[in-house]
């Protein structure tokens, strides 16, 4: 049984995709573009601004205006932070679930500290989160390692005796190089690489549910 469970934010515990694809496209909108469907951006959505700018604009960071465009985004949402974002169906339950078992449980994001936090309290999950980690936390973040090892010093115990659950390869990836347990959250945005049957997480599981029995 591991003593914590940390879980990626957007796409694994909370379904953010709808607040971040509708502050996209009210940017969209004031840049005389079309507003585009939920089921093209959802894809995009765990890769921040920089994926949803993507998918929107076809422009990369390098680009002319990128960084203009990035900040109002981010007005945008955090506007909009908590007006239609929800735990995934069954995550509250998973949450009461191991909090009675006596699991500790976290968060670790790449979304920045400006909007996790407010998020978190907007959700009714900062008082019972055992840590809670953003992008801008440590010096480098997903798939580097160390947010991953940050969380864990947080909560006082060995990367080996917790589990990071995500929904993109990054999280696999940062979770396998803190010598964590890891499983792929399948009902994730699983961004537009590769499947997550190639990511090499130790686990794949459909549903939040599916967690319980996979610890």
């Amino acid at each position: 049984m591991a003593e914590a469970v940390f879980f990626d934010l957007d796409g694994t515990l909370a379904d953010t995709g709808p607040d971040l694809a509708g502050a996209l496209n009210r940017l969209l909108l004031e840049e005389g573009r079309t507003a585009m469907a939920y089921a093209l951006l959802r894809p995009h959505v765990s890769a921040g601004a920089r994926g949803l700018l993507r998918a929107g604009f076809n422009i990369t960071p390098v680009a002319p205006h990128y960084i203009e465009l990035r900040a109002r985004f981010l007005d945008l949402y955090e506007a909009s932070l908590c007006v239609d974002t929800v735990l995934f169906p069954g995550m509250a339950e998973v949450l009461v679930a191991l909090e009675a078992r006596g699991t500790r449980w976290g968060v670790v994001t790449n979304k920045p500290e400006r909007f996790t936090r407010p998020l978190m309290e907007a959700l009714g999950l900062t008082r019972r989160a055992a840590a809670i980690v953003s992008g801008d936390t440590t010096a480098k973040p997903k798939p580097d390692p160390l947010p991953l090892l940050h969380a864990c010093a947080q909560v006082g115990i060995a990367p080996q005796t917790s589990v990071y659950v995500g929904d993109d390869l990054r999280d696999i990836e940062a979770g396998r190089a803190a010598g964590m347990r890891t499983i792929a959250a399948a009902w994730g945005y699983l961004g537009d690489g590769l499947p997550v049957d190639a990511w090499g997480a130790d686990c794949q599981i459909a549903t939040p549910a599916d967690l319980l029995v996979n610890l």
